[in-house]
């Protein structure tokens, strides 16, 4: 398993799905779970970004899946970032 940080923008579509339906982003966060991913936690941010939301997936294949799948519905622009642990970058330098 593989932890993933999105940064995601809604565009002017999804601002206005949130607006009407502000739940929509538990459902949507849901529907990720149903794909495999694991919400770790989840952020609303003011600035560049409008959400920051740590993901688990099984793999890169799945977790690009599930980015596609989001950002195929026009209601948010996401930029995925693999992540790695501080001990194991450590333990990759010393090897």
């Amino acid at each position: 398993m593989g932890v993933y940080v999105i940064l995601s923008n809604l565009t002017d579509e999804g601002r206005k799905t949130i607006i009407e339906n502000p739940e929509r982003i538990k459902e949507v966060n849901k529907e990720m779970e149903d794909r495999g991913a694991e919400i770790l936690n989840q952020y609303v941010l003011m600035g560049q970004y409008d959400f920051l939301t740590i993901v688990e997936a099984p793999d890169k294949k799945a977790m690009t899946k599930i980015a596609m799948e989001m950002g195929s519905r026009g209601t948010v622009d996401t930029i995925t970032l693999p992540t790695m642990e501080v001990d194991e970058l450590i333990n990759s330098i010393k090897e």
